[in-house]
């Protein structure tokens, strides 16, 4: 064979591949397009299903504190891990919080428990629903059409910071407003997951330590026996995955 016939082979074969990676490409792109489109159908029914059969945001505390409020239970006959909703207004989310017995699962799952790329947004497994720990701790996905924590990313924002201070979050028993006091991106190196603490001094130590990271600085105040809400999500703005961008809300019970 001489070279101008080894030359057209060889063209031929990166052609191929060329071909071939092109067509790859575009199977991958659809995929993630097609999930992204799921995903937001899926989520659209849940929350239909919720705005339905809401009800004023008030606790229960009081008359049957074993009695799940109104508004979640045709969630619970949906998926029993449902413990809570979350909504921060001007944003996309609006989503049920789930729970599994580790943080695992439904971190490629969603409410109906199908694999998922976008998973859901679930309470750390050690978080107590009926009697919320000091740090009660959501975690979700960053996607890239902006569903689930990918519009935490405002909060970088000071003026959406400012206008938007308040998330709501309830849950099977209680209702709360949580106002936001700190905002920042850190690595998994800074540990912001824990949930108990063995005296107040280490609480207040601990929250001293989420204000100093905010690049907000607020006048909210924390005392031992406040509850806080952290959020959690990827920062890919740091190498290697271990990115996080974290927000943190002291929690008001509604009555």
């Amino acid at each position: 064979m001489n070279d101008r016939g080894l030359r057209k082979i060889i063209g031929k074969l990166v052609s191929i591949v060329c071909i071939g990676i092109l067509f790859f490409s575009a199977y991958q792109i659809i995929s993630i397009l097609y999930d992204y489109y799921t995903n937001r159908q899926v989520l659209a029914e849940i929350q239909e299903v919720y705005q339905e059969n809401r009800t004023e945001r008030t606790s229960h505390e009081g008359k049957d504190f074993e009695r799940i409020r109104s508004s979640f239970i045709e969630l619970q006959r949906i998926n029993q891990d449902i413990v809570g909703w979350i909504e921060i207004p001007d944003t996309y989310i609006s989503y049920p919080i789930l729970q599994a017995e580790n943080n695992e699962f439904y971190l490629t799952r969603n409410y109906k428990k199908e694999k998922s790329r976008a998973g859901s947004i679930f309470m750390d497994y050690r978080n107590d629903v009926k009697g919320l720990n000091q740090n009660v701790i959501l975690y979700g996905h960053r996607m890239k059409d902006d569903t689930m924590f990918g519009q935490l990313d405002k909060y970088l924002d000071e003026s959406f910071f400012q206008h938007h201070r308040t998330i709501y979050f309830d849950t099977l028993y209680e209702s709360y407003d949580a106002e936001i006091f700190s905002v920042y991106k850190t690595t998994t190196d800074f540990y912001y997951i824990d949930t108990e603490f063995s005296s107040d001094d280490e609480f207040l130590s601990f929250v001293n330590q989420l204000k100093n990271r905010s690049i907000y600085k607020t006048d909210i105040d924390i005392e031992p026996n406040d509850q806080i809400l952290t959020l959690s999500t990827c920062d890919y703005t740091f190498p290697g995955g271990e990115g996080r961008l974290v927000i943190h809300a002291k929690l008001k019970k509604n009555k």
